[in-house]
């Protein structure tokens, strides 16, 4: 305690106003965190001196991969990788040898050589200026995606190596300056930030083709960084898109406003109001709103001003009328633009995530299972055959989705009822097991739509590039940062679903000489999602 002589006392906190106050109350949360993480690692030495258990490494289930069908043997002898075929136009030059006399020509034996040209250039345009004898000034135009002081091809090299190639901002400038590219901090800053919002906007309308033409989306989230605060990034795909968006919250409220893609309104039908029942809100609160003549709200402050006017906010019961009213008008919307209208909404069971027609994630419902403490060997006995019944039941939904049927269909909903109601004799488990089998129908979403995937895997590599950004990067500063971060990884990430290369996509976008021409991106999802 000696060392707490030499610091200095609190000031009085009654003299000091708000900004003063949420400034110390930051640094004292940071400090605090600080000193837990201290804490926790002193404990995790202690342990290890003392020669105690530590942390439980607790190893994935292993679900998905033990239900596999068996693959085929190889065979004895491995074919070969094929011919290489560039994707860029070969070059030939002839290598001349000097030769005897009287030898004779056998052609040329070809020896292919792929190399890559990373250099600096710099144009100056002398762009003509002529004053027309109305005194009008005529400038020569730039050519084709010049814009600004930096070409197109250094723009695209800089976006695909930040966001795809997972670069920091001091390596990327580190780079451009080691080959000979004369660029500031904030000069690349700029690259990366501004005049991208034709980019966030294409982004955008992969989210609306995805959600309007979809069968089935998976969702999921995960902690992001912004503006010093602690956030979340949503994850909205399937096989043919993805999409991302970071909040400061990961409430239903903000799910439902980012299934609106981008729309601001809020809308009063049957949708909006059958979400309201099923939260249980009152008929009479309900009645009150349809006696109503408007019904469309053009955004937030028109809504707000509606629910004043019939007094909502001064409602002080259970649930919050407000906020369902609310999440109820926005579901509305989203089902007015046509989203998700049949889609099935597939998570791994957050509670965010269960609107409309909800299936669940079979691996994160054993994972419960697999992580589930045993104290003997009656429990881990039960523990086992549990799971054995949960992969077996597993590997038949497998088979079903590749040749479903009504009666197939029956038998397995009959057989979830005998693994999920068992008694074991471990409380726990037992216990685990009844909540899990409250989850029935959407665990057994499956049945009635084999299309969709049993987990969401998809989900999870998704997403795992914004957590390689946010180790790499820590979290952005700015609104355009934080939009470009998430529009550009969207974008990377569906153009290699569609098989589509971002150097060519972003060489399209950005008119660089002799680039592939790439249609907007949501013209290829809809077409793979409603081929003609």
């Amino acid at each position: 305690m000696d060392s707490l002589r030499h610091v200095p006392p609190p000031a009085t906190l009654s003299a000091l106003n708000r900004a003063e106050l949420e400034a110390l109350l930051a640094e004292l949360f940071g400090e605090v965190a600080s000193l837990k993480q201290t804490v926790a690692e002193l404990r995790e030495e202690n342990a290890r001196l003392k020669g105690l258990k530590g942390r439980p490494n607790i190893k994935p289930s292993g679900m998905e991969t033990g239900t596999a069908p068996p693959k085929p043997q190889q065979q004895e002898k491995r074919p070969g990788r094929g011919k290489v075929a560039p994707r860029v136009k070969v070059e030939e030059e002839v290598i001349r040898v000097e030769i005897p006399p009287g030898s004779v020509f056998k052609g040329h034996e070809p020896f292919l050589v792929q190399d890559l040209v990373i250099s600096a250039k710099a144009t100056c345009y002398l762009r003509e200026r002529w004053i027309t004898p109305e005194g009008r000034t005529i400038l020569a135009p730039l050519p084709q995606g010049i814009e600004g002081h930096f070409g197109p091809e250094l723009r695209r090299f800089v976006l695909v190596q930040y966001h795809q190639g997972q670069s920091t901002m001091p390596r990327l400038l580190a780079l451009l300056r080691s080959v000979g590219i004369a660029i500031s901090k904030r000069q690349l800053v700029r690259l990366l930030n501004e005049n991208h919002e034709r980019l966030i906007a294409e982004a955008r309308d992969v989210l609306r083709a995805g959600l309007q033409t979809s069968p089935w989306v998976s969702v999921d989230d995960t902690g992001a960084r912004h503006a010093g605060k602690n956030g979340f990034c949503t994850q909205i795909g399937n096989e043919w898109f993805t999409w991302f968006r970071t909040r400061s919250s990961k409430s239903r409220l903000n799910f439902l406003d980012l299934l609106r893609a981008g729309h601001a309104d809020y809308v009063l039908n049957g949708a909006a109001y059958d979400y309201m029942r099923n939260q249980g809100l009152p008929a009479a609160t309900i009645a009150r709103l349809k006696a109503e003549p408007e019904t469309q709200f053009s955004d937030q402050i028109a809504w707000q001003a509606h629910l004043d006017r019939l007094g909502f906010n001064a409602l002080k019961v259970t649930p919050d009328p407000v906020r369902v009213v609310t999440e109820g008008a926005l579901w509305g919307s989203v089902q007015a633009h046509k989203f998700l209208c049949d889609a099935v909404i597939l998570s791994d069971d957050a509670g965010q995530f269960n609107i409309g027609r909800h299936a669940l994630c079979w691996v994160h419902a054993e994972r419960l299972v697999h992580k589930l403490d045993t104290f003997n060997d009656q429990h881990r006995a039960a523990q086992t055959r549990v799971r054995s019944l949960i992969w077996d039941f597993y590997a038949d939904l497998k088979a079903y989705q590749l040749k479903p049927g009504k009666r197939r269909a029956r038998a397995l909903g009959a057989r979830f009822d005998r693994i999920f109601l068992r008694r074991t004799g471990f409380i726990t488990l037992d216990r685990l097991l009844a909540r899990l089998h409250t989850n029935k129908a959407e665990l057994l979403m499956v049945l009635e739509r084999p299309e969709i995937p049993l987990h969401t895997n998809g989900s999870e590599n998704d997403i795992r590039c914004h957590v390689t950004r946010r180790k790499i990067s820590a979290g952005t500063r700015s609104e355009i940062g934080r939009d470009c971060r998430d529009g550009f990884l969207s974008l990377a990430k569906t153009c290699d679903k569609l098989g589509i290369a971002i150097w060519d996509y972003l060489g399209s976008r950005f008119k660089v000489v002799g680039a592939t021409i790439i249609e907007p991106l949501d013209h290829y999802v809809r077409a793979r999602l409603c081929p003609a």
